[in-house]
């Protein structure tokens, strides 16, 4: 549904590619979401840990939701667009026509998702080079990063699909070129997930060192050398085809894009917190960390200097706020962890059905739920008997492991609802506790963190909000727009289309605040007590594992 609109209002257009859907919403200059709408788009998993998507679906979906959002709305008060997405490979030949990333030859299939593991074996032998590339990405390189999966092609698909490919781009920037014919990159895509500099650029020795010096020959036309930074104007804005694609106006301004959960960080870090009496008001941005939460996460924390985390990705300059520096920390799976633990288990089908009877989602009604269950309890204190390590995905901050494994300390014989709820509950907190450890060793390495900013999906949760707020002791900060994402993105238009002076003037004036939730500061002794088993659990996966191997 629209709003209603004054003619004079300037709207914006947000497009979001996440994992398994596009998203649009229509934004105006104060940030408010006046349209949203959501496209679901296909996943393919050939082979375990191997994922695949297709661009002409994406860019379908794109089309299709984008209409929706701007359908009766007067184009000339849309004034630009910014896309996000995952930070997923795309490849097309000399023509820009889709390329298979399987042996099976599927052309359609042209996407390597972010979430893909099949390059184990090129990321291990990319980290054992100890380049001095890899101390932007916390000394070691993840295997969700882009020079393993281009490695990954090369050693894999050399004829079908390495020597006939023309182009590899970061989702994000194929969403850019398709709006505008033009191939520039966005310096957030190149720094955070290719090796690129903002200083120094792309480094040939190292490219050469791990055996893709194709890519240097040509002077790295295949992956990038005309770089924009977000939120900046791009060619001539939307092409004839494009806008006529999308239903919007030719030449409407398109801005370089950001990885989605860098989009969400722009859309909530730099809000306007007066009034709210948090401990980041009349403080500098850096105080604050935007905790993106989807099927992964994503912590993004700034700086004015750079700060070299160990485990985590950066420091990278002005890859998300211009001028600042940019640590990422993340989890591999998040929200989707929550959704194999809750529907794996024996008691999914009684669950599902006393929520449809009750006309609540699976997620709401185990909230309730264990409400029921507490007794005299606070909720949280009902696992002091069940704990969960939640590296089932491995671990991509701070330990860098891709190799850990999911524990579970504390099952019974017991397979009714009850149960469901607690490990849905221990699930929760050892994602909490999980961002507890990267937030701490972010402090450690000089970072000074003391606000939370959530955004993303997982933040509708309330006992998800919770948790994070109790488990860390810092307040979460809830954004007026759930739908940050986007509003992020949204800000991207605003930027390119000259509305803005800046990034940050955009960020103030289109980033919210709705709620905000207060750690219990009474029950820190027993997340204190959680957070030590916590870490104990890894200890002990490391040691049998060990003896395993001995």
């Amino acid at each position: 549904m629209h709003s209603k609109k004054q003619t004079s209002v300037k709207y914006y257009v947000g497009i979001d590619v996440g994992s398994a859907s596009v998203r649009a919403a229509l934004v105006d200059e104060f940030g408010t979401v006046a349209a949203h709408a959501e496209q679901p788009i296909q996943i393919w998993e050939p082979h375990p840990d191997h994922y695949e998507q297709s661009s002409a679906d994406i860019w379908a979906a794109c089309c299709t939701v984008t209409k929706k959002v701007v359908c009766g709305v007067d184009a000339s008060q849309i004034r630009g667009v910014g896309f996000d997405g995952t930070c997923s490979l795309v490849v097309v030949d000399k023509q820009f026509q889709p390329l298979a990333v399987n042996s099976e030859g599927q052309n359609c299939r042209n996407v390597i998702m972010w979430m893909d593991h099949r390059a184990v074996s090129q990321v291990d032998r990319i980290n054992a080079t100890q380049h001095r590339v890899l101390s932007n990405v916390g000394g070691v390189m993840s295997v969700e990063m882009q020079p393993p999966k281009l490695l990954w092609i090369k050693e894999n698909l050399q004829e079908s699909c390495w020597e006939k490919a023309g182009y590899f781009f970061d989702l994000p920037d194929f969403l850019s070129w398709k709006a505008t014919g033009v191939t520039a990159r966005s310096l957030c895509t190149l720094v955070c997930k290719w090796t690129y500099t903002s200083d120094g650029g792309w480094d040939d020795s190292f490219w050469k060192m791990i055996g893709l010096e194709d890519l240097v020959k040509d002077k790295y036309e295949k992956i990038g050398n005309h770089v924009l930074s977000p939120g900046e104007s791009i060619g001539k804005g939307l092409t004839p085809e494009a806008a006529k694609d999308l239903g919007l106006p030719e030449g409407i301004a398109v801005a370089a894009s950001l990885i989605d959960a860098h989009a969400g960080g722009l859309g909530v870090i730099g809000a306007d917190v007066k009034g709210h009496n948090l401990p980041c008001e009349n403080q500098p941005i850096t105080s604050r960390v935007a905790l993106i939460c989807g099927t992964s996460s994503c912590h993004m924390g700034v700086s004015e200097t750079p700060i070299f985390v160990p485990g985590v990705w950066g420091p990278y300059f002005s890859a998300m706020v211009p001028g600042l520096w940019l640590n990422e920390g993340g989890q591999s799976a998040t929200g989707k962890l929550i959704e194999h633990v809750v529907r794996s288990h024996v008691a999914f089908p009684e669950l599902q059905s006393k929520a449809a009877a009750s006309a609540q989602s699976i997620y709401t009604y185990l909230n309730s739920h264990l409400d029921l269950i507490k007794k005299s309890l606070p909720v949280g204190f009902l696992t002091v008997d069940l704990h969960v390590w939640p590296d089932f995905h491995g671990n991509r901050s701070p330990l860098t492991d891709l190799t850990l494994k999911g524990m579970v300390v504390g099952l019974t014989l017991s397979r009714g609802l009850d149960e469901l709820a607690l490990i849905y509950l221990a699930t929760i907190q050892a994602i909490a506790l999980g961002t507890r450890h990267i937030l701490e060793t972010m402090q450690a390495a000089g970072h000074h963190i003391n606000t939370l900013f959530l955004c993303g999906g997982l933040s509708k949760n309330p006992l998800f909000v919770q948790m994070h707020a109790d488990i860390t002791g810092k307040p979460v900060v809830l954004s007026k727009e759930v739908e940050s994402v986007l509003v992020g993105a949204a800000i991207l238009g605003a930027c390119a289309s000259g509305d803005f002076t800046s990034i940050q003037e955009a960020m103030a004036k289109m980033g919210k605040i709705g709620r905000v939730v207060q750690p219990n500061h009474e029950h820190k002794r027993f997340y204190d007590k959680k957070y030590e088993v916590f870490l104990k659990l890894v200890e002990h996966q490391r040691e049998y594992r060990s003896i395993m191997k001995s």
